[in-house]
């Protein structure tokens, strides 16, 4: 099993000592180990769904690309349709440059109505303009000339410079889902995303907002399209993206005690307890490792967590009570 971060640039954080922590966690996760550091993308504050927003996430892997020297950095994940194709394609390849070569790009169609309002795109363009963007990235990153006439985005004669030498490795996110008036998304994985991952995706990264049954049931609806499409099972990695706070103790209530509070100030209070409690790898160091044994005898290579605040001592507790029980196994 393989361990990555996802970075804590939670926008609840209010000054700037606090925000500033995240240098000692980036450095931390390198030190440790860990595959990757990630950032999550909300432009928003989804009210209703969740209790914070995120940093915007390219800028905030760039700083925590400063910070270190070899560790990956990634998007967990990036949001394609609410932006600008060609200034994204600019500011992906100047990141995975000036990272050397470190960054990798995990996208999603997202959901929220409201950012796209904000970005003046409809949702019901969301997959469709992901795909487009997708191929413009590809031939932008060339450093070729690129005129582009497509259903959503038009350029004539467009060249980003400096052509990279690799492109970043793509992970694909979706999924099923607990059922919940909050988000439009379906509560099974949709066949547009089911597509995408199989034909174009490196990684595909399992969301959160389901439960160990859902992730493992959408793996192996991704292998059986694998298998009907002729493309090798091992040529996707299957990851997933959680978020969890371990307290050393066997008592579960006291666990729970403890992390409700933490949980609830990032996704709010809308969702009950026993929801979050599904989705998300709360209760006792070992109720979360049984959690992981689970995924990983289902074929999980890849975790990415993510604490629910700036303290650091948590990657301590992290390695003690998670990270060292899967490395040694």
């Amino acid at each position: 099993m393989r361990f990555g971060m996802m970075l804590p640039s939670f926008s609840f954080a209010r000054d700037y000592a606090t925000v500033a922590r995240l240098r000692d966690i980036a450095t931390r996760g390198e030190a440790m180990g860990l595959e990757g550091l990630w950032c999550a993308e909300h432009l928003l504050t989804a009210r209703g769904l969740y209790g914070t927003a995120w940093l915007s996430p390219l800028e905030t892997l760039a700083f925590a690309a400063g910070c270190t020297s070899q560790i990956k950095v990634g998007t967990c994940i990036l949001i394609p349709p609410i932006r600008n194709p060609v200034f994204l394609a600019k500011e992906i390849a100047s990141l995975h440059m000036l990272s050397g070569g470190r960054y990798e790009l995990g996208i999603g169609v997202g959901w929220d109505a409201r950012e796209f309002a904000a970005a003046g795109v409809k949702l019901s363009e969301r997959g469709g303009r992901t795909d487009e963007i997708l191929d413009i990235f590809a031939k932008l990153w060339t450093g070729e000339e690129v005129t582009h006439h497509g259903r959503y985005y038009n350029f004539e004669r467009v060249t980003i410079d400096p052509p990279l030498p690799t492109r970043p490795r793509l992970w694909v996110a979706g999924g099923s889902k607990i059922k919940t008036d909050l988000s439009p998304d379906p509560e099974t994985i949709a066949p547009t995303v089911l597509e995408r991952i199989c034909r174009r995706a490196d990684g595909w990264i399992a969301r959160a907002a389901g439960s160990n049954e859902s992730v493992i049931a959408d793996w192996a609806q991704i292998t059986r399209r694998l298998d009907e499409i002729g493309r090798p099972r091992g040529s996707i990695t299957f990851a997933h993206v959680n978020m969890t706070h371990v307290v050393p103790t066997d008592d579960e209530a006291v666990a729970l005690k403890i992390q409700r509070p933490l949980i609830e100030r990032v996704m709010g209070t809308h969702r009950s307890f026993e929801h979050l409690r599904t989705c998300y790898m709360l209760g006792t160091p070992a109720q979360i490792r049984a959690r992981i044994a689970e995924l990983a005898e289902a074929g999980l290579e890849y975790l990415m967590l993510s604490p629910l605040g700036y303290d650091l001592d948590q990657l301590d507790l992290w390695e003690a009570e998670i990270l060292r029980h899967f490395r040694d196994g």
